[in-house]
């Protein structure tokens, strides 16, 4: 059974591969969405898999990549689209 979230990452998160990131690491825990930047510099994703794999993809999302600094990550749940496969938005 799939679930879904979407996600709303704040701090020091564009400019440090933040999307690239969170991309490679949804597709090593088969999950499927997608990821962009916000004009305010934040960036939203949209998480759907198996609860526990949307729950460690979460977890990344709060530390993020190495040159990120995240200072706050807003998360709802929210219905499953059937989604084929994890990309980044421009």
């Amino acid at each position: 059974m799939s679930t879904r979230f979407r996600l709303h990452i704040q701090g020091k998160v564009q400019g440090v591969f933040y999307r690239k990131s969170a991309q490679n690491h949804a597709l090593s825990l088969n999950l499927k969405g997608w990821v962009r930047n916000l004009p305010n510099g934040s960036v939203e994703a949209e998480v759907e898999g198996s609860l526990e794999d949307c729950q460690a993809m979460i977890q990344w999302c709060r530390q993020g990549p190495p040159l990120a600094e995240v200072r706050d990550v807003a998360v709802e749940e929210i219905l499953v689209c059937g989604d084929t496969q994890f990309i980044v938005r421009k």
